[in-house]
């Protein structure tokens, strides 16, 4: 199978090449990301995931397999996507010091006639952090496209996070275990 990554986040390829996978990205502009406001919480992410994947279906090939993703950061009942500016970015990141939270990222694997979606959850504690802490990290490093306003592996993961239940890599934005696991289900091995 010849996988192809829709997504461009460039944590999501290395992540994926981590695993020892080749393969394309293609992305596919103007896919409405939107999901209704009724859906519960814990099912946002797969959605979305799920959405995108429906719209590179059929450009597949029959020895195609696309790989979609979507990660949301949930804090009581608020879903933050990403920030829509710096402004944003130092809002989500003050709401988020000092409390824990819970990181959500759906994965869809798709063929022309097959399709496999799930789930990941990981809850992350944050310490508290100040002011001069969060404008240093949001000038210094790029929070305008991460879920939260964050990236664990960057240095606010590195000073501020006290502690994480779950994935780690699934606060980066993608799975691995459960989606090198469901990738041999569809008969894909490393390269």
């Amino acid at each position: 199978m010849k996988i192809i990554l829709a997504s461009n986040s460039p944590r999501r390829r290395e992540l994926l090449a981590d695993l020892g996978y080749d393969f394309e990205v293609k992305v596919l502009a103007g896919i409405d990301e939107s999901y209704p406001p009724t859906l519960p919480v814990a099912d946002i992410a797969a959605y979305i995931s799920r959405k995108k994947a429906d719209a590179y279906r059929p450009t597949l090939a029959g020895d195609e397999l696309v790989i979609t993703a979507d990660t949301i950061v949930v804090l009581g009942n608020e879903v933050m996507g990403k920030p829509h500016d710096a402004t944003d970015a130092r809002r989500m990141l003050h709401s988020l010091s000092g409390k824990e939270h819970h990181v959500i990222t759906g994965v869809t694997v798709t063929t022309r006639d097959r399709q496999s979606t799930f789930s990941v959850t990981s809850t992350v504690e944050f310490a508290t952090l100040d002011a001069d802490e969060i404008d240093y990290y949001v000038a210094r490093y790029s929070p305008l496209d991460k879920a939260g306003a964050y990236g664990i592996q960057e240095w606010i993961g590195c000073m501020g996070v006290k502690r994480i239940e779950g994935s780690f890599y699934n606060v980066m934005g993608l799975p691995l275990h459960r989606l090198y696991t469901v990738l041999k289900e569809y008969g894909v091995r490393p390269r």
